[in-house]
């Protein structure tokens, strides 16, 4: 069975930075695409930043040159950095990898519990 676990969100005044931390857990052999996702209230899910197997990464326009997404695929772990944090980036955020290389075969599309990061003055 496959667990992403996240940590890292909390309060935060406006230009603050926050880590947000993500860590896979079971019988993984490799991880593809590791992302994160957040949701704002009353809004839909969107991307924020992903990074594949390759460490390229894509960003959504809004986080570009704030944000930092990386990996660490020893430690099945992808973390976002984040800086010059908005009110606007108030929202829960969600690890995702849609793809994973098990011990059995491959499985799709897990997510984390989500973890809210509020920046607020």
């Amino acid at each position: 069975q496959v667990q992403l676990v996240e940590s890292g969100g909390g309060l935060v005044q406006p230009g603050g930075s926050l880590r947000l931390s993500c860590a896979a857990s079971g019988n993984i052999v490799s991880i593809y695409t590791m992302a994160w996702y957040r949701q704002a209230p009353g809004k839909q899910r969107e991307l924020v930043a992903s990074i594949d197997s390759n460490s390229r990464t894509i960003y959504t326009d809004s986080v570009k040159g704030r944000f930092i997404i990386s990996r660490d695929d020893a430690k099945k772990t992808t973390i976002l950095r984040m800086n010059s944090l908005k009110p606007e980036d108030t929202a829960v955020y969600y690890c995702n990898v849609d793809r994973i290389k098990l011990e059995v075969g491959i499985a799709f599309d897990f997510w984390g519990q989500g973890t809210q990061v509020t920046v607020s003055s």
